[in-house]
């Protein structure tokens, strides 16, 4: 069977979806299979995900997101003689000459279309047509699958829960390592409140920064807060959100960062805070509770299915209960040594290599027709 799998993300995204691609291409290579994968990447990626162990790469010229990408990429795939592609950014060519399954993330564009841009819009706005148009759907999560059953009427037996997992690079790191690469890279001379995603308003940024003003006024906190993450869209609130609180010296804004540099991020927080208004999985808080770092996370959409016991789960929309949340883990060490223990326990329920194995089985059912 030759299964292609769409990467072209990687290049135009590499956070998200694009490190979805990348952890469950490698770990697919680790799978004992006769499938010849071709990756299909971006002609402008100068870098090459895999091309090993029946794992090939072709260089596409359609972009992501392009007005154009519908017919472009259907004609480009046309002339690989594929039985099967894999959209992980859910929207596959319409018209193709083969089967199709495709990985839906999340449905916060549909929850909040008003924090789309106009062209963010446009193309998941495609949605009905890709779920109709494809052979099977993966979720990320039961939360995910329960809203795309609910809010587009995908049956459930056309979609199956296959949970994302930890990079293993998200580790511990020796405290005085961490210590010096951070005063090194970033001159953090105090302790610090985390923040990772991507800076757009379902990430709920000013809401964290209302707490974190009374953490400080109310509770006589000093600790920075750092946030890491590029701008996404409608970002500009977040910054002028800062300067209205008083907060351009206490807040740390990063950009993205490279994992290599992440791993050091976290293992030096006192705390990764995640109060997204919605997530269909929300990656982040493993990755911190895999680095011994204690989380906060909203009590909505995916997070608490993802976090279980492990975190202090928080309304996003209750500012004072965050700065309390917040005030709680950097004041009560039992609870802190909780979180921690846990969290490196909840993490390790999450396995790249069940995700690919549970992939593979997909593959093979919708190529034999199995699955609907």
């Amino acid at each position: 069977m030759r299964i292609g799998i769409d990467a072209r993300l990687v290049y135009y995204n590499p956070a998200g979806i694009g490190e979805y691609i990348v952890q469950l291409v490698n770990a697919l290579a680790k799978v004992k299979t006769d499938e010849e994968f071709i990756l299909l990447q971006s002609r402008k990626d100068n870098k090459s995900i895999l091309q090993n162990n029946g794992f090939y790469r072709k260089d596409l010229w359609t972009p992501s997101h392009n007005r154009f990408e519908q017919p472009a990429l259907g004609f480009e795939i046309s002339r690989l003689g594929l039985d099967l592609l894999h959209s992980p950014d859910f929207i596959p060519p319409f018209r193709r000459n083969c089967k199709s399954v495709i990985t839906i993330h999340d449905l916060a564009f549909l929850l909040y279309p008003h924090f789309l841009t106009k062209e963010s819009a446009r193309y998941y706005g495609q949605i009905d047509q890709a779920w109709r148009k494809t052979d099977h759907i993966i979720a990320v999560s039961e939360a995910t699958k329960q809203d795309s059953i609910k809010m587009l009427g995908v049956p459930e037996k056309k979609i199956t829960v296959i949970h994302e997992a930890v990079n293993s690079i998200y580790r511990t790191l020796p405290e005085d390592e961490v210590y010096v690469h951070l005063k090194q890279k970033y001159n953090f001379g105090k302790s610090y409140i985390l923040f990772v995603s991507t800076i757009e308003p379902r990430k709920n940024l000013p809401g964290l920064l209302q707490a974190y003003r009374r953490l400080r006024d109310d509770y006589h906190r000093e600790e920075l807060l750092v946030l890491a993450g590029a701008n996404g869209w409608l970002w500009e609130e977040v910054y002028e959100t800062v300067s209205k609180l008083n907060l351009d010296n206490h807040v740390v804004f990063l950009g993205r960062v490279s994992s290599e540099d992440l791993v050091y991020l976290y293992n030096g927080a006192c705390m990764l805070v995640h109060p997204s208004f919605y997530e269909g999985f929300g990656l982040t808080t493993l990755e911190a509770m895999n680095c011994g770092t204690p989380v906060i996370a909203s009590n909505t959409s995916a997070l608490p299915e993802i976090v279980g016991d492990a975190a202090t789960l928080i309304d996003p929309h209750d500012i004072d209960g965050l700065t309390v949340a917040m005030w709680r883990l950097l004041s009560e060490k039992e609870l802190r040594d909780s979180h921690i223990h846990k969290g490196f326990k909840r993490a390790k329920k999450f396995s790249w290599q069940k995700a690919a194995q549970a992939t593979l089985q997909i593959y093979h059912k919708v190529i034999k027709g199995q699955l609907s």
